[in-house]
């Protein structure tokens, strides 16, 4: 507890009672269970109702359980404990004065805190902005407008924005009508270093990210190397082994960062593949087309990589099977984690951007689990990254991954 601040302390006694409490799976895995076909995968999934949860390596908490819950807060991670999630993520920037925290971009303090209400408005990159006519609403705030004293004032909300809010404070809107505000008072943001300690106290493992930041680097004299390394320091100086940690960066550069100068931690380091998308000529179906074959990542130092979940499948008629990227990573000894489960809402329309490759075969909610049967059972992946953990843990114990 000696590397939390008060703030955080008192948010984590609060919760401590409940987190040291039995796992617990809630009510959502038995519900997306009776959505699905009947066949034999419903059946065995059925057939675990009764069993004990455990903490699974499986389940990876993305952002913590933000499903429900305000991302990157104690509270939702320790929500996401308490499903079983036994990797937690802080997604990490850097404030005005250089100190790591956790959010998922570092402009958008003006979508997951109450700053444009706040004392701190004005300091924010491009202040709201209310629409007008056809102009939709904005605002731009990073962390790096703020320092860190300045960032504990904030108050966390769900990430969202109302852009037709004519009123700074009608723009806190927004929550997507499949989540809630429900769980939004009195939670409480966390530096990088905080973190740590938390995931530790609910005995998760850790995966950090290292976010592309949004000023230009070095900034104030902080290269993107002296980032990369901040973010390992803080493991060595928490005595966190670097095998409970997977550190992750969508920047190559920063991957092979971590091999060369940090090769214990740089063996479990994550490559999130974005640049494989099927723009600028690129596509996960076509491996012509790729910047760098599975061969060519492995021979780097590359262990592990992370697409979304899209990019590993694809429709043999109207079965899902691996992509020809999630094969040609099998074939080249690459490991695979992959994201994310449940951030789509209901999936009667199909899923949108998380399952656009199958969108034509998932129109139930059940289908979440089908899309994971595929992913854990065909593919391969030895972890998967949930916005409500639940789900992922009740898999994993039940098909005793």
């Amino acid at each position: 507890m000696k590397y939390l601040s008060l703030t955080v302390a008192a948010a984590l006694a609060a919760t401590s009672a409940i987190a040291d409490t039995a796992l617990t799976y809630g009510p959502r895995p038995a519900f997306l269970i009776a959505q699905m076909e009947d066949g034999p995968l419903k059946t065995q999934l059925e057939s675990c109702a009764a069993q004990t949860p455990a903490r699974s390596d499986f389940s990876i908490g993305h952002r913590g359980a933000p499903l429900m819950f305000p991302e990157h807060t104690v509270e939702s991670n320790v929500a996401a404990a308490q499903m079983g999630a036994g990797i937690l993520e802080c997604d990490v920037t850097f404030t005005a004065d250089l100190e790591l925290v956790c959010r998922h971009a570092q402009n958008d303090l003006h979508t997951t805190t109450n700053i444009v209400v706040s004392d701190l408005a004005d300091r924010c990159t491009t202040p709201f902005t209310p629409a007008n006519g056809d102009t939709p609403a904005s605002a731009e705030c990073r962390t790096s407008d703020i320092t860190l004293a300045e960032f504990r004032t904030l108050t966390p909300k769900m990430d969202a924005s109302n852009n037709a809010a004519t009123t700074a404070e009608a723009y806190l809107g927004g929550t997507a009508n499949w989540r809630t505000d429900l769980y939004v008072d009195n939670t409480t943001m966390m530096t990088h270093a905080e973190s740590i300690e938390l995931f530790r106290s609910l005995g998760a493992k850790f995966t950090p990210e290292l976010k592309s930041p949004s000023v230009e680097m070095p900034f104030n004299g902080f290269s993107q190397q002296d980032y990369a390394q901040k973010l390992v320091d803080e493991y060595k100086a928490a005595g966190v082994p670097a095998s409970n940690v997977w550190l992750q960066s969508f920047e190559l550069d920063d991957v092979l960062y971590w091999i060369e100068n940090e090769p214990d931690f740089g063996a479990q380091a994550v490559y999130l593949m974005d640049e494989y998308e099927t723009v600028d000529g690129y596509s996960p179906m076509d491996p012509a087309t790729w910047p760098n074959t599975m061969e060519e990542l492995k021979a780097m130092g590359v262990n592990i990589i992370a697409p979304p979940t899209w990019m590993l499948l694809t429709l043999d008629g109207d079965r899902m099977v691996p992509s020809p990227l999630a094969l040609a990573a099998q074939e080249a000894g690459l490991q695979i984690i992959t994201w994310t489960l449940e951030r789509s809402g209901p999936l009667a329309n199909g899923g949108g951007w998380y399952f656009q490759s199958v969108a034509a075969v998932t129109d139930r909610d059940g289908d979440y689990f089908e899309v994971l049967h595929v992913l854990a059972q065909d593919v391969g992946v030895i972890g998967v990254f949930s916005d409500w953990p639940a789900t992922t843990t009740y898999y994993a114990n039940c098909m005793g991954l």
